[in-house]
């Protein structure tokens, strides 16, 4: 396929055409790596990482650390 680069602000663009964006999974607003491969621009879109639980942990501190909340008396059949 081909298609034309078009002039953006001060940068070059190009649109990437629909058929392509859906079998990769890209939507507006993706984060894609482009890289100079042998002469060639290559351009890939960059998976979402999961978190895990331990990568979460990690964030917790002592100053952003709040306090147990008392949310009140059971108003149904919850158990507290």
């Amino acid at each position: 396929m081909t298609t034309v680069v078009q002039k953006w602000g001060n940068s070059l663009a190009l649109r990437i055409p629909s058929a392509f964006a859906k079998d990769i999974h890209l939507h507006q607003g993706s984060t894609v790596e482009v890289a100079i491969v042998e002469g060639n621009m290559v351009i890939k879109p960059r998976k979402k990482r999961k978190p895990s639980l331990a990568r979460l942990l990690k964030g917790v501190t002592a100053r952003n650390l709040h306090a147990e909340q008392d949310y009140g008396e059971q108003a149904g059949r919850e158990t507290w």
